[in-house]
């Protein structure tokens, strides 16, 4: 039971870490430019929601008749398709891992962490454009992650993590915010 404690833990750890460069790799290659001919992420993020949201006073929802609040989101459809691509690399480790049974909590924790992540994605990135005085949004890191976010908006080749920026901190694309 301590071995699968402990592969836990560090599968969780190790899974966020993971996720945040996913993010900045589809939100930098995919979202942000066409790929192979494959132009939906690029339109429905970089034209659409970008040119609905920028940073100044249109980076919050004001009239849902203007910007539409469904270019928030991604759509429904992405969450499975991204938690799949993401857990593809966790497979790679099963041909070290020493049992089934340590496989499959690992494979199983990653999936769980990949979702939650994504969850946290779209459910932060909702707060931040369309603000409703939810407790969250008075956490100071709730706050950062907002001004990291609006920085993204203003200057689209950086800051491109919107829940846990360590892949912008690491790939040199962080941006902080002047106080």
């Amino acid at each position: 039971m301590y071995i699968i404690c402990i592969t836990i833990v560090i599968t969780a750890i190790a899974t966020v870490h993971e996720t945040s460069f996913i993010e900045w790799m589809l939100h930098k290659y995919v979202m942000h430019r066409p790929i192979l001919g494959f132009r939906y992420p690029f339109e429905a993020h970089a034209q659409l929601h970008h040119q609905s949201f920028k940073s100044d006073m249109t980076y919050h929802l004001i009239n849902e008749k203007v910007q539409d609040k469904w270019t928030i989101p991604m759509a429904w459809w992405n969450g499975p398709v991204l938690i799949f691509i993401a857990s593809l690399p966790s497979l790679l480790v099963w041909i070290v891992l020493p049992s089934w049974e340590i496989r499959l909590w690992v494979y199983a924790t990653n999936v769980v962490f990949i979702a939650l992540y994504y969850g946290a994605y779209e459910y932060i990135h909702w707060c931040m454009h369309l603000p409703k005085k939810r407790l969250m949004e008075k956490w100071s890191v709730f706050i950062w992650l907002d001004q990291h976010h609006r920085l993204h908006h203003e200057r689209m080749g950086r800051n491109f993590n919107v829940v846990y920026p360590f892949a912008d901190w690491v790939m040199g694309t962080l941006l902080r915010a002047k106080h």
